[in-house]
């Protein structure tokens, strides 16, 4: 289903074939089962959401409660793809769509960094999340604060 298109929103066409496959390696549960109940970001909401890694990559968390905070990756799949200008909620000029963190994209990946609270099998409760209930989780990597934080990084206003 496609919302529909906002004022100044431009759709471009899509490519008639996929070019990378991928493996869901779980999915995601929160309280939100509308995009409009959505935090507009993962970092305004305090909301306890789970992780559910299925079974069959187990071993692969070996390890990862040594991470206070993970990267998220996650596939928004109930995301149109198809916006090459958007007009989001909160900016009051069109923007192309790699300038901005909205779902709708070409490949509609996600990323969050979240706190880990802790483990249970391979259920992750995680805080810092702003996706739909459902989610599917594409990977989870430790955020190492020498390597991908950036204090200097700068978004000026929009050119458009």
């Amino acid at each position: 289903m496609r919302d529909e298109l906002r004022p100044g929103e431009r759709p471009l066409a899509l490519p008639s074939g996929f070019d990378a496959g991928l493996y869901f390696i779980g999915r995601i549960r929160t309280p939100w089962r509308d995009r409009s109940e959505c935090p507009k970001n993962a970092r305004g909401s305090d909301a306890v959401c789970t992780v559910e890694v299925e079974p069959r990559y187990a071993e692969a968390l070996t390890g990862v409660e040594a991470a206070s905070h993970l990267i998220l990756l996650y596939w928004m799949d109930r995301a149109r793809r198809d916006l090459a200008i958007q007009v989001p909620r909160h900016h009051e000029r069109p923007r192309g769509t790699f300038s901005v963190r909205s779902p709708v994209r070409p490949n509609p990946v996600a990323l969050s960094v979240v706190q880990l609270i802790g483990r249970d099998g391979t259920s992750l409760k995680v805080v810092g999340l702003d996706c739909l209930d459902g989610t599917p989780l594409l990977d989870i990597k430790p955020y190492l604060p020498s390597v991908d934080s950036r204090p200097e990084a700068m978004m000026a206003p929009p050119a458009l």
